[in-house]
């Protein structure tokens, strides 16, 4: 008897021990579930908060990265290089599930997560801890080839619950979907570590590190937290305004600036290190090789905002040796003759995404980088600063150092003239047909102009469509730089390029709250008697519209590819669009930049809509051809 109670007392201290084992990450999976069964954000805020205090500090701030939806803190550069394939096998092996149950799984779910949770089976013994799972995700992301990433993750999934599997892969490949954004989790923090939001929001913002802000939270320390160098911050945004009127209706001093169709960059400076970062805050320097050593030279830490585009030197150089004295321009004089023009962002795609940009692109493909603000200098923050004062200590900071190319002497005359000292002197030196060789480092301070009435902001934004700019930003003079959000401190004016009527040719479900409705639709242009895709739009339409569609696509169907299904061509949209490239991602030859639906055309037939010449048409006036 006695040694049954000891074998008993052992049995139960093991189930004890595997139980408080099972509340680790288990914990963290319920509170997941928990938070997505409802709508209501503070009871969202509630859970998390609850769920935080009743954890360690270190399994609180890996936590909060989990809840962020990222495996690793923002500010990091390590990633895990595990995509859906890798994963998609390894659940299909630890299931031996076959590949119909799977892809029928996943069309009742659309996210591979829940169909992880919904094959596997529960075993004895199974349950992780944050911190191993924690572990475990550098141990992946060090990894080399896909063999050795495959195993690591077989393993840790095959020792996770299903539960905790589900949310292991919605981390890995960062897709959360449970109603939790990274503020949610930053109001959790200041309500469950003490703090005011605010204080947790500059933490994070200046760390990009949500766990390291929570320890501080802790420590009653946020006050502390100081910018990190070549960690992103979040970009200000622009409000869309209709008309020059509302231009000029929200505050009574504005700064106007041409809108570039580039990519938006933060550039960071530190001890001659330079690096771009794209508004997904990606690295983005390597497309660039030929800005950094422009920036290098400066002797302080300093973050810059501005839009990188592809840039055409003019033919007719004027020399110039006036000095800019003044970071404002007024509204009649034409500068940007001198200076050149942006190329249109077809040209820059070129240079994207390239691990390295041969010398031909180099030649072939100038870029500028046109900087409008700067958010950090000489070891201090200046996003709280006014707008007229960040003006003021930008084109301070690049004419003290007479290191950048200013709008009116950027170039000089190719008849042997020498570069002037603004130039950096260790540059990269562009051939232009016969003509002298001019330099290809081009950090610009963006011209900034002044309107005082609708009809002076009607005629800036025509000069800046004429310089092949998609149209105006109009800034408070009195706002401070507020990373991350949209307000009507600035403004954006741009007006569509074009639009087209297309002709639906095939749809795909869609994801999350869209995956039982066919919403993502792809459409073609005419070319002769058949259609050629030119698109593919997901936005625009309501969820009635989109319903009443789904109905009329599954009755008529083509070919059901499964996830996709080509459509009888009979469903006419109007679609706007930012610009148009030539590409072979369409048979059409042509892709559109940012295309969106503006409405349903049911009054218009199939045979109405556009024709690849209207497609060549608008192209051609994109490029200045027309």
């Amino acid at each position: 008897m006695t040694a049954f109670n000891g074998v008993e007392s052992a049995i139960r201290q093991g189930l004890s021990i595997l139980g408080s084992h099972l509340t680790n990450m288990r914990k963290l999976a319920e509170s997941c579930e928990a938070i997505a069964a409802t709508t209501k954000k503070l009871q969202k805020t509630a859970i998390v908060a609850d769920y935080l205090k009743s954890r360690t500090t270190d399994e609180a701030a890996v936590s909060t990265v989990f809840l962020s939806g990222r495996p690793f803190p923002a500010w990091e550069e390590t990633t895990m290089q595990v995509g859906g394939s890798l994963l998609w096998r390894v659940v299909a092996g630890l299931s031996g599930k076959d590949e119909s149950t799977l892809t029928t799984a996943y069309r009742k779910h659309g996210d591979l997560g829940a169909v992880t949770a919904d094959v596997l089976q529960e075993r004895f013994g199974q349950g992780l801890r944050i911190l191993e799972v924690a572990d475990a995700f550098r141990q992946i992301a060090a990894a080399r080839g896909p063999a050795a990433k495959t195993a690591l993750v077989r393993d840790l999934l095959s020792r996770a619950t299903p539960l905790e599997a589900k949310y292991i892969v919605k981390i890995i490949t960062g897709d959360l979907r449970i109603g939790v954004k990274e503020s949610l989790v930053e109001e959790a923090i200041a309500k469950a570590c003490g703090g005011t939001l605010a204080d947790v929001q500059r933490a994070n913002m200046l760390l990009g590190d949500i766990g390291e802000s929570l320890r501080l939270a802790v420590e009653g320390k946020l006050a502390t937290a100081k910018t990190r160098m070549f960690h992103p911050l979040g970009f200000m945004l622009a409000s869309p305004i209709e008309s020059a009127e509302e231009g000029l209706s929200y505050f009574a001093e504005a700064a106007v600036e041409d809108k570039y169709d580039g990519i938006r960059a933060q550039a960071h400076l530190s001890d001659g290190e330079v690096r771009f970062f794209s508004r997904t805050r990606d690295e983005i320097t390597s497309s660039f090789p030929d800005l950094p050593d422009a920036l290098a030279g400066l002797p302080q830490d300093a973050i810059f905002d501005g839009e990188i585009v592809a840039w055409e030197y003019p033919q007719n150089l004027v020399q110039t040796q006036e000095v800019v004295d003044e970071f404002f321009t007024e509204a009649g004089e034409s500068r940007a003759g001198k200076l050149g023009r942006a190329r249109p962002f077809s040209v820059l795609q070129q240079r994207l995404g390239r691990k390295k940009v041969s010398d031909k692109i180099l030649q072939e493909i100038p870029v500028a980088y046109l900087v409008f603000d700067v958010l950090y200098a000489g070891g201090e923050l200046l996003i709280d600063r006014p707008l007229q004062e960040r003006a003021r200590i930008l084109y301070e900071l690049l004419a003290t150092e007479r290191k950048v190319i200013h709008h009116r002497d950027a170039l000089r005359l190719r008849s042997g003239q020498a570069p002037a000292q603004r130039n950096i002197g260790t540059q990269r030196k562009l051939t232009f047909g016969n003509e002298e060789e001019i330099s290809a480092h081009s950090i610009i301070r963006a011209p900034i102009f002044r309107a005082a009435s609708p009809e002076e902001l009607e005629e800036l934004f025509t000069a800046a469509q004429a310089r092949g700019n998609e149209g105006l930003m109009i800034k408070d003079l009195s706002s401070p730089y507020t990373p991350g959000k949209r307000g009507k401190s600035w403004l954006k004016m741009k007006r569509e390029l074009a639009t087209l009527d297309v002709v639906v040719t095939a749809v795909e479900f869609g994801h999350g709250k869209r995956v039982s409705v066919l919403s993502d639709y792809t459409f073609g242009v005419w070319d002769g008697d058949r259609l050629v895709n030119i698109g593919k739009a997901y936005s625009g339409l309501t969820d009635a519209e989109i319903a009443e569609m789904t109905q009329w696509f599954l009755q008529h169907t083509i070919e059901d590819q499964g996830f996709r299904r080509t459509v009888e061509p009979k469903i006419v949209l109007e679609v706007a669009f930012n610009n148009m490239m030539q590409s072979d991602r369409h048979d059409s030859g042509y892709a559109l930049r940012f295309p969106r639906i503006v409405r349903l055309r049911p009054d218009k037939s199939a045979e109405d809509a556009d024709t690849i010449e209207r497609a060549r048409e608008i192209f051609e006036k994109q490029n200045g051809k027309a």
